[in-house]
């Protein structure tokens, strides 16, 4: 049987977490600060569970230079299959948030219980069926699978596919359109798009010039998927109204989704439109747990959530920070990128062997997705590579289901 030394493990997530960490966590299953407790008995209520919480946070803001005027929420429901909670309750947030700023704009100051004014609420519903839109940029399974969801809860009539990369490329994911040809909208609730497309191998290479902030430092509202390739680069958080990232492929476990959102888009500021509100619109009504501001109110406490899934991630970004201080995330990416350019240099070495599959341009520096060529007979090649790659010790290369070939997680 193999040791955990003699495998190098290329899962896109699960992926693997440093021993240590892994070591140091079985002993907390057991017995956490000599309390005579495992970590997973204590009430997610304790003073001991806030701590967790509060050290993670303040972690990670380290990690990633998260400004202040930005919360960091611990969260269930990931993105889609393992990871379809925020594709929902971004689409319920940032649509309430838009309906909030709508109904100031025609309520104004006028008070008590919107049914008492059926004019306004018809001039509101008017501007919700008129100007209602969330823009899609779909670059690959993850975003098509946001884009479904948005439709899902709200109709196609609110969902714009502001860029659809199959229409420039064969039917086929493996590029980022040209922004010249995006096609935005004036006053979208938000504008998605999924920074590395895990399955498809496409990464954007930096944040989009069309969502920069104008001189004024207004912009539009930009939620991103940053899933598999939160950790591995600088992020520029402030151009960012929410980012979220399940934790199992570079922080911790599968279970816990991290949100990071601008407080303006929580209370005081602003709030969810009432029930009574959103129904008089027609509007979906979240579940409290996927509201935002619920959970920041309770400092990601509302629900019974996975302490020891937050507290292995606080202890992979303690690694993080006494690895790689004082440079912090920016040490890392250089890391991540010297690995992708080994494994890419390695693969374009043998023309005749391999075949990378997304455009060079957007090709991911953490999931490098590729065919065995060889002889021409694909699957046998892929087959006998798998096999051999396997004997080697070498483990999670099989890609997705729906693209095939392999798939390489940049292993950090």
């Amino acid at each position: 049987m193999p040791s955990r030394s003699d495998i190098t493990h290329f899962g896109a997530g699960p992926a693997s977490l440093p021993t240590d960490v892994l070591e140091e966590a079985a002993k907390a299953l057991l017995d956490y600060n000599a309390t005579g407790l495992g970590i997973a008995e204590h009430s997610h209520r304790s003073p001991l569970a806030a701590d967790i919480i509060n050290q993670a946070k303040a972690d990670l803001a380290t990690c990633l230079d998260i400004p202040d005027d930005y919360e960091i929420l611990f969260m269930q429901g990931g993105g889609t299959v393992y990871d379809s909670g925020q594709f929902s309750a971004a689409v319920y947030n940032f649509v309430g948030a838009w309906v909030a700023r709508k109904h100031k704009e025609v309520f104004g100051d006028t008070q008590g219980d919107p049914a008492d004014h059926p004019e306004l609420i018809q001039q509101l519903k008017q501007a919700v069926d008129n100007d209602l839109r969330i823009d899609y940029l779909v670059t690959g399974s993850w975003s098509q699978k946001a884009s479904a969801e948005g439709e899902r809860l709200l109709g196609s009539k609110h969902i714009n596919i502001a860029a659809d990369a199959r229409k420039t490329n064969g039917g086929k994911f493996g590029t980022i359109p040209d922004e010249s040809n995006w096609k935005l909208s004036k006053d979208a609730a938000f504008v998605y798009f999924c920074d590395n497309e895990t399955v498809d191998g496409v990464e954007f290479p930096g944040f989009p010039k069309s969502l920069e902030p104008g001189p004024d430092g207004n912009g539009p509202v930009v939620v991103a998927d940053m899933s598999s390739n939160i950790l591995t680069r600088k992020i520029p958080v402030r151009k960012f109204s929410a980012i979220f990232f399940g934790a199992q492929k570079n922080l911790g476990l599968t279970g816990v989704t991290v949100v990071v959102i601008r407080k303006s888009f929580l209370p005081p500021i602003i709030s969810q439109p009432s029930v009574a509100l959103m129904r008089h619109l027609a509007l979906p009504i979240p579940p409290v747990i996927f509201q935002y501001e619920t959970i920041a109110k309770n400092n990601s406490l509302y629900n019974t959530l996975s302490i020891f899934d937050v507290y292995v991630a606080g202890r992979v970004l303690k690694k993080l920070l006494q690895t790689y201080n004082p440079n912090k995330v920016e040490a890392q990416q250089a890391v991540t990128d010297k690995k992708a350019q080994l494994i890419y240099d390695a693969i374009e070495a043998f023309p005749e062997v391999y075949k990378i599959i997304p455009n060079a341009a957007v090709r991911s520096r953490v999931n490098i997705c590729f065919r065995v060529t060889k002889g021409g007979e694909v699957d046998a090649a892929e087959k006998a590579f798998l096999q051999e790659s396997t004997a080697q010790g070498l483990t999670g290369l099989k890609g997705h289901r729906s693209l095939g070939g392999m798939h390489s997680q940049n292993v950090s």
